[in-house]
């Protein structure tokens, strides 16, 4: 069925209309809560916290544009949110306990065992892209792991899409630096 219509009669309170409209994006909207916050249980809350969030909110949504970039936007709002309030408690323990700062980002996924050589490719590009910061980190993982167009990226960040194009551009630069500097087996096969 067409999803303007699914929107319609969600609006009017049909339960299976908002159920197909979630099935229909759960998977793109849980995939970029993980790979913002890398953690499976945080990012279902913030899939979860996004779909009430988007149902409450579907009246304001304009029918005239898809979906999924409103949905996104909400997520990557959500996850933001996380990070922040993440970074606030590390930072009150490591006070409260005196801490040096040696937490990186990425420490979460190198324990990571040895998988085919794809995967682990895979995986160290996903390590360096969490090196970058957020805006950059967000334009990457929307437009390369989520694989939308320039257009539905800028929905989704609530920019225009030449602002994507320049903001995509300088994030892979900056993402090549890290490759060199920090995973240089990206670099030798060829992949960043």
């Amino acid at each position: 069925m067409n999803e303007g219509r699914l929107v319609a009669r969600a609006r009017r309170g049909d339960p299976s209309a908002w159920v197909a409209l979630v099935g229909e994006h759960q998977q793109a909207v849980f995939r970029l809560a993980y790979l913002m916050l890398g953690d499976a249980d945080d990012a279902e809350d913030v899939a979860q916290d996004a779909f009430v969030r988007a149902y409450r909110a579907l009246g304001t949504f304009d029918t005239d544009r898809p979906l999924r970039p409103w949905l996104l936007g909400i997520a990557a709002n959500l996850a933001r949110n996380r990070q922040r309030a993440a970074g606030r408690y590390r930072a009150a323990l490591e006070r409260f306990f005196g801490a040096d700062r040696r937490v990186a980002a990425g420490d979460a996924t190198t324990s990571v065992t040895e998988t085919v050589a794809a995967r682990d490719e895979a995986r160290l590009l996903w390590q360096a892209v969490r090196r970058l910061e957020p805006p950059d980190q967000e334009v990457l993982y929307l437009r390369y792991f989520l694989e939308l167009s320039e257009s539905e990226t800028a929905s989704s960040l609530g920019v225009a899409p030449g602002t994507v194009k320049s903001r995509s551009h300088r994030a892979l630069i900056r993402l090549r630096e890290v490759v060199g500097r920090e995973f240089p087996a990206l670099s030798e096969g060829g992949k960043a």
